[in-house]
């Protein structure tokens, strides 16, 4: 099925009705059409959450709603949808996803009426199950890690030993869901499920940059720990190099389905050398003979291995420089059109003000049109002042830009009037000059007319 449905349709058109834009925006934005969701329309539900007179729960709770549809393409971009929010919106969003006990319950999800129903269904669980675990990230540590501060003096190169040890399992967790995606090129076959792996090849290049500048400070606090952190230090490290690999896969699909190369990081990994000067010198903690390494030999391997790391770190804010300039050229795209609307709207006026000059044939009075930008106007957005035109007439016109219909009719009845009584006046026997008066205040409402 592709375009909207006979019920997107009737469904936005009784959101216009009940007067609820954001619900209009949300169902605009998850129609049954098999793309993904609009960018105007997220745009606006991105705008939303900036807002303070708009209610965010119920912007979350329109969305939830939207997950309970039977149609996999509804459900997978209302997930979208949420997805893009939390990438982009106001923080108010995923804090409030985040203080929900459910978000996301379709673990048991399954359409079976369309014709990609089991493929998407599959996919729809998994990428349900992810957003449900970047809200308990967030949950946790009260930080998104795909928006947090970064480099040298960045929060996760600068989080002392103990937070290091507890947030670095969270950000495997997160890892973990999103790479239990498991897309194959071959399985990508529509707008909706492409738009969801974009904004999960997004999130996973932020995420890793984030683990992987953890483990690079975890690395190098590494032979001052006592033994039992170096044991769980041990351990996530083993785990970083394991999901490294994994990323390395997830990164070769989206380089198969058509992501630009220069958006793809380059994952150098540490020597091999370091694992095992790891373990030596876990070991020579437990008390085991093993043999250990000169402090030389052991600064050198640790040296280096940061030093592969940080490079795969640089790799990973190509994308994030990509991302604010082209953000940057968009908002000068929407300031230009916003420039030549204006533009067309001060040309416009200018035009109506000079065929007002032109149809009155002489200077507009004091007492002008109200302007159509004021209050009143505003909140009448329909009415459109009537301007009657002077109708052509043989006379020569006057002073006043020529006499009317009406005028010239009136007059003609004075004139009638007039020499029927100075007709009978004059039978009467009446003097001239009280005839001469009545003709002269006729006169006079001739000239008035």
């Amino acid at each position: 099925m592709s375009g909207q449905s006979i019920t997107d349709r009737f469904a936005a058109a009784q959101h216009s009705m009940t007067g609820s834009a954001i619900s209009k925006a949300v169902c605009k934005a998850t129609t049954h059409e098999v793309s993904g969701p609009k960018k105007k329309h997220l745009d606006y539900l991105i705008h939303c959450t900036s807002e303070m007179n708009v209610s965010v729960p119920q912007l979350a709770d329109t969305l939830f709603e939207r997950t309970a549809n039977s149609s996999w393409v509804v459900v997978f971009k209302a997930l979208i949808a949420t997805h893009h929010l939390m990438m982009y919106g106001n923080e108010r969003l995923i804090q409030y996803l985040a203080s929900r006990n459910t978000l996301f319950n379709l673990n048991n999800f399954l359409d079976k009426g369309a014709l990609q129903g089991y493929d998407m269904s599959t996919f729809i669980r998994r990428y349900s199950r992810y957003l449900n675990e970047k809200a308990m990230s967030y949950r946790l540590v009260a930080v998104d890690f795909t928006k947090m501060k970064r480099g040298t003096d960045g929060v996760m190169r600068t989080m002392s030993t103990e937070k290091l040890i507890k947030t670095l399992p969270i950000i495997q967790n997160q890892l973990d869901a999103l790479l239990d995606f498991q897309a194959n090129p071959n399985e990508l076959t529509n707008g909706v499920i492409n738009a969801a792996f974009m904004l999960l090849f997004k999130d996973s290049i932020r995420l890793f940059a984030a683990y992987n500048e953890g483990v690079i400070n975890l690395l190098e606090k590494y032979f001052d720990l006592k033994k039992g952190q170096c044991k769980e230090a041990l351990d996530i490290y083993k785990k970083f190099l394991y999901r490294m690999t994994k990323l390395s896969e997830f990164l070769k699909v989206a380089e198969q389905v058509g992501i630009d190369q220069g958006d793809i990081p380059d994952l150098s990994q540490a020597p091999s050398s370091l694992l095992e000067a790891l373990e030596q010198h876990l070991a020579s903690l437990e008390g085991k003979k093993t043999k250990e390494l000169s402090a030389d030999t052991r600064a050198s391997t640790l040296s280096s291995a940061v030093t592969s790391l940080s490079s795969t770190g640089m790799s990973f804010s190509r994308m994030d420089e990509k991302e604010r300039l082209q953000a940057l050229e968009e908002e000068k795209a929407r300031l230009q059109a916003l420039e030549e609307e204006q533009a067309v709207g001060e040309g416009q006026t200018a035009c109506w003000e000079q065929h007002d000059v032109v149809t009155s044939g002489s200077t507009p009075p004091v007492l002008s049109m109200p302007n159509l930008s004021s209050d009143l106007f505003d909140l009448q957005p329909a009415f459109i002042p009537v301007v009657q035109s002077t109708p052509s007439i043989s006379t020569a016109a006057s002073a006043w830009g020529g006499r009317t219909e009406t005028c010239m009719h009136a007059t003609n009845q004075h004139r009638k009037k007039h020499t029927l009584l100075v007709g009978e006046i004059q039978k009467e026997g009446e003097g001239d000059t009280e005839g001469g008066g009545g003709g002269d205040t006729e006169g006079g409402g001739d000239t008035e007319c």
